[in-house]
């Protein structure tokens, strides 16, 4: 954008060497499955993310990181999501991000060195365990039923819970569960505890992330009281912590992808002859790459929007609502017209959009259902809370 900063110039020209020079290399590594890229290769990328000094970089100081701001993750995340594993290279995918970012703030001191402190470091992956089947919580985190029950010096956890991302490969998880007074807690919880149970890897239409999507199932899990994460009865508020510059952070990446099969489908546009003449100067090629650009600078301009927001300290619920619709349903319009625009090439694995395509799809269901945020969006417009 041409009114970053110079230094946000340079740290996005330094992001998107790395990405074209060192991750995009990688794209057609066979360490790679339904379920994402294999452990092996994932740390293989990581040890290039540290080389770069590209690590974790918005982790804490203290922890490792380099404590970027959301404006400066705005810039960067982008780049990093111009590959599908940028992000994996660079230890900012989900949901290792957000769960970062969720113990930088909550997490006690011992707990930070035991968990954190490898994350940061992209030694261990983690796994955040709130959604659970029907008709357990979903959009709706109320209708929780995974249970936890005091009993002596630790918490007892019965329940399951499905489509939790990198579950499988995962050292820590992150557990919400509801208490006996009808409220809500997070537990912290090693995954080779007795009574954590990794039921199966459910085949989904993304192969972007880590471990894939995972059920799993907690039969009498203890987990010492030293292990709650914060306080008892908070986990609704530190679920909002966390959700906010999440939901933020899936738009920058999945913004990178876009702008990837948009330049994939120009490209093609340019050089591919129909009918006499460049693809691209048919009208309706070249209105279709004419959408894609405004919807890229819209969305870029709605992401840097909450960026600044959160940045100023502000909680930015409302604000992250609207930029997740804004933003995954103009990158799903982008990278359909991409698809659309390559033709037969792009509905097979020849061709990267058709895994963009894929992977970007979900977007508009998780970190909150499309028509979830619409709903709280008119709520509190409606009653004057906004």
């Amino acid at each position: 954008m041409k009114t970053l900063s110079q230094d946000l110039i340079e740290l996005q020209q330094k992001v998107r060497n790395f990405i074209q020079q060192v991750v995009i290399p990688y794209e057609q590594d066979p360490r790679q499955d339904s379920h994402g890229p294999s452990t092996e290769l994932r740390a293989e990328l990581i040890e290039k993310a540290r080389e770069h000094g590209l690590l974790t970089p918005h982790a804490s100081v203290e922890m490792g990181g380099q404590a970027w701001t959301h404006v400066q993750k705005a810039v960067a995340f982008e780049e990093a999501g111009y590959s599908p594993l940028g992000p994996i290279a660079m230890n900012i995918h989900a949901p290792d991000e957000g769960n970062i970012h969720l113990l930088d703030i909550v997490a006690s001191d011992a707990q930070k060195q035991r968990w954190l402190k490898p994350m940061v470091e992209g030694k261990i992956r983690s796994c955040f365990a709130m959604t659970e089947p029907a008709p357990g919580a979903g959009s709706d985190p109320s209708m929780l039923l995974t249970t936890a029950t005091l009993d002596g010096d630790d918490y007892v956890i019965n329940g399951r819970k499905w489509l939790i991302t990198g579950a499988d490969g995962a050292s820590v998880a992150i557990i919400m569960a509801k208490m006996e007074d009808g409220s809500a807690s997070m537990f912290l919880t090693d995954t080779d505890a007795k009574g954590f149970i990794l039921e199966k890897n459910m085949n989904a239409m993304d192969s972007c992330f880590a471990g894939g999507h995972g059920i799993l199932r907690f039969e009498n899990l203890r987990i010492p009281k030293e292990n709650v994460l914060g306080e008892i009865g908070k986990g609704f508020k530190y679920a909002q912590v966390r959700l906010a510059p999440a939901r933020l952070t899936h738009c920058m990446r999945w913004l990178g992808q876009a702008r990837r099969a948009h330049d994939i489908a120009t490209q093609y546009a340019c050089e591919r002859q129909s009918f006499g003449q460049r693809l691209g100067d048919h009208q309706g090629v070249g209105f279709m790459l004419a959408d894609n650009e405004m919807d890229l600078l819209s969305t870029r301009l709605a992401v840097h929007y909450c960026a600044q927001v959160l940045d100023m300290n502000d909680k930015g619920n409302y604000e992250s609502s609207l930029v997740k619709v804004i933003s995954s349903e103009n990158i799903w319009k982008i990278i359909d017209r991409s698809l659309q625009i390559l033709g037969g090439q792009a509905i097979t694995d020849e061709n990267l959009v058709c895994k963009i395509f894929k992977d970007a799809r979900g977007f508009r269901i998780y970190d909150g259902a499309n028509e979830v945020h619409r709903m709280s969006i008119s709520k509190k417009l409606l009653n004057g809370k906004i």
